[in-house]
This record gives C-alpha cells, structure tokens and sequence, in this order.
C-alpha cells in the first residue's frame, strides 16, 4: 500500500514536471509580437503585409515572417534566437522601402534623444525583450518637436509600433 501511494506521487511529480516542460519549450518555440506602423505625420496606421524584419544585427531580410490582421496591424512571428529587431515597410508593391522616421535627419526630436542617424548603422535595433515586457513606440523624427506633443501614440506590452514616410523625389531618383 505504502509503495503504491509512493508510485501515484512520483508519477503526478513527473506528469507535473512534464507539464511545465512542454509549456516553456512551447514558449521558447518562438516569439510573436504585434507591429504598428504608423504614417509619420499623422499617425495613421499603415495596413501592408510587406515588412522586412531582420534579427540580431544580422545582414539577413526576412519578408515572409509578419502577416496582416485584420485591423491593420501585423503579427510577426519570430525564432527563439532573436535578441534584437530591425523592421521597414515596402509600398508600391514591394518595389520601394518607407523611410522609418526613427532615423530622420535635423527634426529636433531625434537630436534632443541622442538617437540621429550613423553612417555606420542606419538602423535602429530594438531590443525585444523590452518590446515583450513592455512594448516600444519608436522615435518620430518626421515631425517637428513641437508637433512630435500632439501625436500621443502609446504600445502595449508585446507590441512594437513605429514610424514611416515615403520617400521624396530626391530619395526616390537616387535608388
């Protein structure tokens, strides 16, 4: 009896453990963020399934990894190594790249955060353990500062939201 009672304990210890096992490999199996991007000047949501996300500072575009929800947002699944995110929309049909307004040249509110463009990297990472835990809203370097305390644009945890524009004339003749 005593050995019997022993056996149904270790088996729900190791069913339990089991549990807990599968649940944080299933968790560990990938990472899903929701992406807002937002047009830089008036905040409105941009709806496109054409995103070019990259990961961990690697050279490596990935198109396929966000796909569109239906209020215009985007679910980006991402692998379990992924540290760190970089991310670009495509207009006209997956032929142009919106400038991200993180990276924006002389706008004041870039200046001011310290986070003006390099010759070196360009792009903005992200890191996405900050993005989980309690969501990031990328600088807004397409509006003037005093315009940048109009637009309030707020993310919540697991939630990545930035900021774009077309590119100019002068942008779109040099590619």
């Amino acid at each position: 009896m005593i050995p019997s009672r022993c056996a149904r304990g270790v088996s729900a210890a190791i069913l339990a453990s089991f549990a807990f096992l599968c649940a944080h490999l299933s968790a560990q199996a990938g990472k899903t963020v929701t992406v807002r991007m937002l047009e830089g000047r008036t905040g409105r949501i941009i709806a496109t399934s054409d995103f070019l996300v990259q990961i961990n500072h690697e050279k490596e575009q990935h198109a396929n990894w966000v796909t569109l929800n239906e209020d215009g947002t985007g679910k980006l699944a991402l692998p379990p190594e992924a540290t760190e995110i970089s991310i670009h929309g495509m207009y006209d049909s997956s032929m142009s790249i919106f400038v991200n307004c993180d990276s924006q040249k002389g706008k004041g509110v870039l200046e001011e955060q310290g986070l003006m463009e390099t010759p070196v990297s360009p792009d903005h990472w992200y890191s996405l353990t900050d993005i989980l835990a309690a969501g990031i809203v990328a600088p807004n370097g397409c509006l003037k500062k005093k315009d940048a305390d109009k637009l309030k644009i707020e993310a919540k945890p697991g939630e990545f939201v930035f900021f774009v524009r077309k590119k100019n004339w002068r942008e779109d003749s040099q590619d």
